[in-house]
């Protein structure tokens, strides 16, 4: 019966192509949407992912960045006392009004105040040594190149955050935000720019590098705990993860993208069910021939199942290559994507789950294999 399935896939392959092309269309539509709903919300823990140290330290029940609250400067001498920390480093984050060229207007930035000098923890993974030196310019501050046409400067021009005066000195690339545009620029620019803070000398966050990152779990548990509530510690996967979780689900935003997944996983099916059904009407006489020479309707089932699960597989290699060439062009063209292997392998098995279960619809047309149909 195995056999049968293939053969008849293969001589009958144009009945069977709009059901393998109804599955990659699926396929390429959750995969597209995994990427850039990953790409998306994981922007808003791009200021911890894209950084070095192990532990981040911030206002308790911080739940993102931009959530962030003022912590005593007294938390930096707590922090360095732990034998376990090597280097601890502030965060200065700071909600701006940037004003540039005069036809644009002003608009919503985020300045991250971080230290400018090599080695710094602070976007480390992203910002060269030399482009990060550049901010020890005072007012000097960087931006994600793909944000220039946003602000409508070019590089060594001047513009105002916060009725301060600012230049662009250079542009990198891995820095956007959600939500608004990310400006970089040290820790002293960024103090003299935070126009809200009543105290200069507090700051938002800490991240502290450890001399055993494989004990941050530890060491973050024992901190928040001798930290009398003053503040709370987190490793740095913990509070990516609360960023994101923020965003996705404490937004509502996370939701409709799944619920659009799922009217996706439902027309899927039911297209794909409707072109199976007519593959499988079209061979009637050939099912009903079958049976009259013995083959029991549950062997036919087993055929129909069989022609679903091929023809699954031939949608989701076809989907893949022409995902993987989407997302190919929308990292080239800036567009916030991301794909892990887990969501990768749980997109495949969405394609193949509406491909059996389309075929499972499709068993109902074996009704109609009567070999008394033979005699008409």
């Amino acid at each position: 019966m195995v056999a049968l399935a293939r053969k008849t896939l293969i001589h009958e392959w144009r009945r069977f192509l709009p059901a393998a092309v109804s599955v990659a269309f699926s396929g390429l539509l959750l995969l597209m949407m995994a990427a850039l709903m990953q790409g998306i919300f994981g922007s808003a823990a791009v200021y911890v992912t894209q950084s070095g140290g192990d532990l981040w330290v911030g206002y308790p029940g911080t739940q993102s960045i931009e959530l962030g609250r003022p912590i005593p400067r007294r938390a930096e001498m707590n922090l360095l006392m732990d034998p376990a920390v090597r280097k601890v480093e502030p965060f200065r984050w700071v909600g701006a009004d940037w004003r540039g060229p005069a036809d644009r207007g002003g608009l919503s930035v985020f300045v991250s105040g971080i230290d400018p000098h090599a080695g710094g923890l602070m976007f480390a993974r992203v910002l060269a040594p030399d482009l990060r030196a550049l901010l020890q310019e005072p007012g000097a501050v960087i931006v994600d190149a793909a944000d220039l046409p946003k602000l409508g400067l070019r590089i060594g021009q001047s513009a105002s955050i916060n009725g301060h005066r600012v230049r662009l000195v250079g542009a990198g690339s891995g820095l956007r935000a959600l939500g608004g545009i990310n400006v970089l620029a040290s820790t002293d620019t960024a103090r003299r720019l935070d126009t809200d803070d009543a105290d200069p000398d507090n700051v938002a966050y800490y991240l502290v590098k450890l001399a055993d990152p494989a004990a941050a779990k530890t060491v973050a548990a024992r901190l928040s705990a001798a930290s009398g509530g003053r503040y709370a510690v987190w490793t740095r996967d913990q509070f990516a993860r609360r960023a994101v979780s923020y965003w996705m689900f404490g937004t509502g935003a996370g939701l409709g993208v799944l619920f659009l997944s799922a009217i996706v996983f439902l027309a899927g099916a039911v297209i794909t069910s409707q072109t199976l059904m007519g593959a499988v009407a079209g061979s009637i006489r050939e099912y009903a021939t079958l049976r009259a020479l013995g083959v029991s309707i549950g062997g036919l089932r087993a055929v129909v199942l069989e022609q679903a699960g091929w023809v699954g597989v031939c949608g989701l290699l076809v989907g893949s290559v022409v995902g993987i060439v989407a997302l190919l062009l929308a990292r080239d063209q800036d567009v916030p994507v991301q794909l892990t292997l887990f969501s990768a392998l749980a997109c495949g098995a969405v394609v193949m789950a509406i491909a059996l279960l389309s075929g499972l619809l499709a068993v109902r047309s074996l009704r109609r294999a009567d070999p008394a149909t033979l005699m008409r």
